[in-house]
């Protein structure tokens, strides 16, 4: 391996990481149709064979890069959640935080989500969304106690993904007439915990 593909200093977890970088910044930048190992190694500056050695097949490197959407998506939640907040109210901030997620980073959005990454599992993608989920189902179950917290976690987790998918796509703006989509997100809410007392 040439001193460019690792640059000086830099061992194989720093191209590693740098490819992963330059992935994230790659589909944030120009969506998942732009994730080819051949572009994200020339914008690393290595030879399009450089990924190979690190992500054996490209599943993986997508793989690699949507436990980064995962992993930001993670950490907003933890920075906005506030122990002092009722489970209602920090329930509804997690779902304002998962479809603000979903709309603002449409692209990191659908690859975390794509069938075939979560169907191979690589590098243990679908146990990547699980704090979170596991989040939303102690929230629910507080929330919630008459309930079966996984089964309802489940139902609003699925109607958050479809509001931002619907909205992102124009389809709940042209049906509805809305201009915004937190009225959706209530709804979701109101429809899995009952509303609001």
């Amino acid at each position: 391996m040439s001193e460019r593909e690792t640059g000086p200093g830099q061992g194989e977890a720093g191209l590693r990481a740098r490819l992963v970088a330059v992935g994230v910044e790659l589909v944030t930048q120009e969506g998942v149709q732009a994730l080819s190992l051949r572009e994200i190694a020339r914008r690393a500056g290595v030879s399009h064979g450089a990924p190979r050695r690190y992500f054996p097949t490209h599943l993986e490197l997508l793989s690699a890069i949507a436990r980064e959407g995962f992993a930001e998506l993670g950490a907003a939640a933890v920075a906005e959640l506030r122990g002092d907040q009722k489970p209602r109210a920090q329930l509804a901030a997690l779902a304002r935080i998962y479809v603000d997620y979903a709309l603002s980073h449409q692209g990191m959005y659908e690859l975390m989500f794509r069938h075939d990454l979560l169907e191979s599992n690589r590098l243990g993608l679908r146990e990547t969304s699980l704090p979170l989920f596991e989040t939303m189902v102690s929230l629910v179950g507080r929330a919630r106690p008459d309930v079966r917290a996984p089964e309802v976690a489940g139902a609003l987790w699925a109607n958050l993904h479809g509001v931002a998918q619907l909205w992102g796509w124009g389809s709940l703006r042209l049906a509805t007439g809305a201009d915004a989509v937190e009225p959706f997100v209530r709804a979701a809410l109101d429809a899995h915990l009952g509303p609001e007392r």
